[in-house]
């Protein structure tokens, strides 16, 4: 508390001690295996399985880009939410809620391009467009709740 005193008197905003336990932070993440509790990280799960079989769709020429692409950035959303969760530190978990956070935008952006190049129609993909918006604002919410100011 001394310190946080000090840093009011000297006119700089206290700073958060990223040793602390994520779970100490935001209540309700459990270090360990947890991850599986978060909202975002069961979005990320539902939009990875709602996205296979519209990646499976894309055409043969696609396979090794916008499929693959997009297959990758459905994992990483999944896997960056259960890695961060796993982390010490709130600075930690909120570097894997970024990567998480602009992977969503990626499949934002190949679900735009897919469209655009008509393999896809927006009722096709309406229900993974939806599940993807929800997953990006719980990853938001997740990040605001941490407090970590971006670079810190």
């Amino acid at each position: 508390m001394v310190g946080s005193c000090k840093c009011k008197a000297q006119g700089k905003a206290p700073q958060r001690d990223d040793s602390v336990p994520v779970d100490a932070i935001v209540p309700g993440i459990v270090r360990q295996s947890h991850f599986k509790n978060l909202k975002a990280w069961q979005h990320a799960r539902a939009l990875a399985l709602l996205s296979k079989p519209l990646i499976d769709r894309l055409p043969a020429s696609e396979r090794s880009g916008l499929a693959d692409q997009w297959r990758r950035a459905a994992s990483s959303v999944v896997l960056n939410i259960a890695e961060g969760a796993s982390r010490r530190g709130a600075k930690e978990f909120r570097k894997h809620l970024d990567i998480a956070r602009s992977s969503l935008d990626e499949i934002e952006a190949i679900i735009d391009l897919a469209m655009g190049l008509d393999y896809l129609s927006s009722e096709d993909v309406a229900k993974v467009s939806a599940v993807r918006d929800e997953c990006a604002r719980t990853v938001f919410g997740l990040i605001r709740k941490l407090g970590v100011p971006v670079n810190s």
